[in-house]
């Protein structure tokens, strides 16, 4: 490397094509190197012109070829890149990652157009060996969705049946979840996404006869799963619900049924207990009850405790109530401030308007964007929140963000933006559907959230020691013109 940087110096980079060759297959790893000029991101804006190369799907850099390099993108796939001409230089590009926005400059035109290229087909290769690689998060039903396991034609029938033998396996590791929560049946290979509970298929058929207002059912061996459903199962379970909703069973002189029962035992059991809530442990007073079970629903969906939140809705809570000691918050935008990732979900798949507002109007996607919780962002876009409704100061959840300097979130609303505009553009021709980077990106986002929050913590956003080190240089070389009587550079 040290060669190498030595032949770059000797030569008029503006004109060398050997540098400008985009190889994903290189022996080395290495896509793409070659020397830029990068803006710092401190407060003077200065310029350093360092050795870049695209390598293990990352933009780094180096100051000098013995030191390590620095990660300028993490992950490709979660980055845009575009021209930029909002400058006084010339050959200026732009790499927008959900981290920050990384100003760059090359030595000419060509080469601009070489690093764009180059970003640009990376982020493709990335994408095609992420989709490919049968070990990548998105092929495990314990990391992402199992979004394969349903769908699809002819063919990989064979992995739709190991990617559901792999999310059956995960739930029923779970105490009581290798067993029907309603008769006891062993082996139960379907669950309630909004309830938590495994059963058998008898039971499932009465439980969808109940309307998906109560529960809504899904085979977990042959219909799609998203990584926070199967967590649900696996936090809540039929231990757990049972327990609530069977508490009182012993007092009512009530006995469960079996396996062996007749249908219409079975059926009369789940109305009781998941209809009537007959089983309940709730308060004598029914609407102060029901008061009370929405307060704590609000406070543990603040905290994320799923279990207090299963109880609380189990002894009557309205999903949908607001509380009016919280300014007219639901419990949905609780969860949102408190930056529960399950809280959120198992709300909206118990009925959580994703839109209400509270008296300030701002919704949960607001409270969200405040807060900086992405992953949050991720999941209410996902669930059709109105990112264009304001509050009453005027302000939607990108203008929060962008007060906040929360990046990451302005980065994914401004992409959310973008593709609900081109959606919209493109229906005026008859051609509607989302952008596939989009949703490429926007579905590795959700992953990251749901199994990586750390890479989406604003701790890993910050600077590098390199900037804070080019920025006490500044400040030092300010402080010496001011102490020899120089006037300071016109900026």
């Amino acid at each position: 490397m040290e060669q190498r940087h030595a032949a770059i110096k000797k030569k008029d980079v503006s004109y060398d094509d050997s540098i400008m060759d985009f190889n994903a297959d290189a022996a080395n790893g290495i896509a793409m190197e070659g020397y830029l000029y990068k803006r710092a991101s401190n407060a003077f804006k200065t310029w350093s012109r360092r050795w870049f190369s695209i390598q293990k799907n990352q933009l780094v850099y180096q100051k000098k070829f013995k030191d390590q390099p620095t990660v300028v993108v993490e992950d490709l796939r979660l980055c845009t890149v575009k021209p930029s001409t909002e400058n006084e230089r010339r050959f200026c590009f732009e790499v927008v990652s959900p981290s920050k926005c990384c100003l760059l400059q090359a030595d000419s035109e060509r080469q601009q157009q070489a690093w764009i290229s180059a970003v640009q087909n990376s982020i493709a290769s990335a994408f095609q060996e992420h989709r490919e690689d049968p070990l990548s998060p998105r092929q495990r039903c314990s990391s992402v969705s199992a979004g394969t396991m349903g769908g699809g034609g002819g063919g990989g029938g064979g992995d739709q049946e190991n990617e559901g033998r792999k999310a059956l396996d995960e739930v029923q590791a779970i105490p009581g979840n290798r067993q029907c929560c309603d008769c006891g049946e062993p082996g139960p290979d379907w669950a309630s996404i909004n309830l938590g509970v495994t059963m058998c298929i008898e039971c499932s058929g009465i439980h969808r006869s109940l309307g998906v207002h109560l529960s809504k059912v899904r085979s977990l061996t042959l219909d799609s799963w998203e990584a926070e459903q199967l967590k649900l199962l696996c936090v809540l379970g039929n231990d757990v619900m049972n327990r609530i909703y069977e508490a009182r069973c012993s007092d009512e002189g009530r006995v469960k049924p079996s396996a062996d029962s007749s249908r219409a035992e079975k059926e009369t059991w789940i109305k009781e207990k998941y209809v009537e809530r007959r089983f309940v442990q709730s308060s004598s007073c029914e609407q102060r009850g029901k008061d009370e079970a929405g307060r704590r629903l609000y406070r543990a969906a603040s905290v994320g405790d799923l279990v207090a939140m299963a109880a609380a809705l189990a002894e009557g809570a309205e999903v949908n109530g607001s509380v009016a000691d919280e300014g007219g918050r639901t419990a949905l935008i609780g969860a949102a401030i408190g930056g529960s990732l399950l809280a959120c979900e198992f709300l909206l798949l118990n009925g959580a308007n994703v839109n209400h507002r509270d008296l300030r109007g701002q919704g949960a996607l607001h409270a969200a964007a405040t807060a900086g919780h992405t992953g949050q962002v991720c999941l209410l876009l996902k669930r059709g929140a109105n990112q264009y409704a304001v509050d009453e100061r005027g302000q939607d959840p990108l203008a929060i963000a962008v007060e906040t300097a929360h990046a990451d979130i302005v980065t994914l609303l401004r992409m959310a933006r973008m593709n609900e505009e081109m959606r919209d553009s493109e229906g005026v021709f008859g051609a509607v559907g989302d952008d596939e980077t989009f949703q490429d990106i926007f579905r590795d986002f959700s992953d990251m959230a749901s199994h990586e929050p750390e890479r989406l913590s604003r701790r890993q956003f910050s600077r590098g020691g390199e900037e804070e080190e080019e920025e006490e240089e500044e400040r030092r070389r300010r402080r010496r013109r001011r102490r020899d009587g120089e006037q300071p550079a016109q900026c």
